[in-house]
């Protein structure tokens, strides 16, 4: 039996979409893309876009980043819904989130444990009530102050063409790792 993997990408929408902070959804759109799957359509239940594909449903959640608990946990409800009981009992939420402490173009995953200060990953585990659930870590590198000020300009800046690129590169390793996942 094949398991069901949710991938969820959390970011930000207009104006920040091609912002640091979004590089969730970034790697996720070029995730469809290099898996062949359809191009990400609006959804209502649950409120985001979905590409549906053979081996995961990707989602991104609608909201800004710090408040991406509530539409991730509810599209994490709605895809478990969708699934017989030997399937919920093997299915996986897998979360796709910019990375500060990880340089441009690399990704990390792990399991479980703390948030680190990521507030989006803070919502998310708030909303399901624990952390238990994979994350993929896109590194987008940290500005040389760790003001906060200086953090949220940073995160919030547009990309350019070039660290737009260099974005798209980490796809065939976030493919890799949801391989791992997927295969146990």
């Amino acid at each position: 039996m094949a398991i069901r993997i949710l991938v969820a990408s959390i970011g930000n929408p207009a104006p920040y979409a091609q912002s640091f902070h979004s590089a969730g959804h970034i790697v996720a759109e070029a995730l469809q893309s290099h898996l062949g799957y359809p191009e990400f359509t609006k959804s209502k239940s649950p409120n985001g876009r979905i590409s549906q594909g053979a081996e995961y449903t990707l989602y991104q959640s609608p909201s800004q980043m710090n408040v991406s608990g509530k539409p991730v946990a509810a599209a994490w409800r709605h895809f478990l819904g969708t699934l017989d009981a030997d399937e919920k009992a093997t299915a996986k939420l897998v979360v796709l989130h910019d990375e500060l402490e990880l340089p441009p173009g690399t990704v990390k995953m792990k399991v479980g444990g703390s948030a680190k200060g990521h507030n989006g990953l803070k919502a998310i585990i708030n909303s399901l009530g624990g952390g238990e659930f994979a994350r993929i870590g896109i590194g987008i590198g940290r500005p040389e102050s760790r003001d906060s000020s200086a953090v949220a300009n940073y995160v919030l800046r547009k990309m350019s063409a070039g660290d737009m690129t260099k974005m798209k590169t980490v796809v065939f390793d976030v493919a890799r790792m949801l391989d791992q996942i997927r295969d146990g």
